[in-house]
């Protein structure tokens, strides 16, 4: 075989290449599937046995480690981009409603897109970013360092150890966290209308209560647990199965990041689509 396939390999590259492409793919597919299923049948063993590992886990999660301790934690970047997110969206609102005479309809834009696009989106990065990019960088550490072979030598069983318990955590954190981003975008996107531009509070309350929709709300939570699910099982795989020294790491890192921004879009887009596609569920009246 290797006689065979050696000739092959220096005459034609390209054409081995194109060849072997779709196999790889499948491979890392399957690779992909596996190890997501093993995870995730693990949580409830590594709930049950690794209770204090989860617990450390989600004080990590919500409020960071070490030096980052409350400045760099998951819940001060994705308050900070929420804030942020519902100013903005109320000064293009209330400006650009402004320039037709319909400024008034400014809480009805906090109230719909706050909900359906902007939180979500903003959570699902802002996750990425913070909890998911430490993740790949920790499973890379300790693979690179040999500190993953040094547990299953020991008898531990290394992904219920440390992807389930990590899974676990991000779902039992990603809903108060969630919860807060939400919190913190309304009242951005009130604070900049009425206190910032000048409307008044009853006008913007009464449009924004018109037009929130408390089933627009669930669906945007369960946006946000697809999207840490979806995330974390990202993370924790590019950084298992990190290799190549620091700058291994480093480069799975990059791939974990770049792979979860994708699918935090896709995310939003196949459930909007799925949810919202026939009929929006959506009316213009009050």
């Amino acid at each position: 075989m290797t006689r065979t396939t050696a000739p092959l390999r220096s005459t034609y590259p390209r054409l081995t290449r194109a060849v072997q492409t779709p196999a790889k793919i499948t491979a890392g597919i399957g690779d992909h599937i596996l190890f997501y299923g093993r995870a995730i049948a693990a949580v409830p063993y590594a709930a049950a046995h690794y209770r204090r590992e989860v617990v450390r886990l989600i004080a990590e999660i919500s409020m960071g480690a070490g030096t980052l301790a409350m400045i760099g934690g998951t819940v001060v970047i994705v308050g900070f981009l929420t804030l942020a997110t519902g100013g903005v969206l109320a000064i293009q609102g209330y400006s650009s409603l402004g320039n037709i005479g319909i400024e008034a309809l400014t809480g009805f834009l906090a109230a719909f897109i706050n909900v359906r696009i902007s939180a979500p989106i903003v959570a699902g990065i802002g996750l990425a970013a913070t909890f998911g990019a430490g993740v790949t960088a920790q499973l890379g550490a300790m693979r690179i360092n040999e500190e993953i072979d040094a547990l299953e030598s020991m008898g531990i069983r290394s992904v219920e150890y440390l992807v389930s318990t990590r899974i676990a955590a991000g779902m039992l954190a990603i809903t108060p966290l969630y919860a807060i981003a939400v919190i913190l975008s309304f009242v951005a996107s009130q604070f900049t209308t009425v206190v910032l531009l000048g409307q008044s509070g009853g006008l913007y309350n009464h449009y924004f209560d018109t037009f929130l929709n408390p089933i627009d709300l669930l669906w945007s939570f369960l946006e946000a647990v697809l999207m840490a699910l979806a995330i974390l099982l990202l993370h924790t795989y590019y950084g298992f199965f990190a290799g190549g020294g620091p700058a291994g790491v480093g480069v799975a890192v990059g791939n974990a990041v770049r792979t979860s921004l994708i699918v935090v879009v896709s995310i939003t887009l196949l459930i909007s689509l799925a949810i919202y596609g026939s009929n929006g569920n959506f009316n213009l009246s009050g």
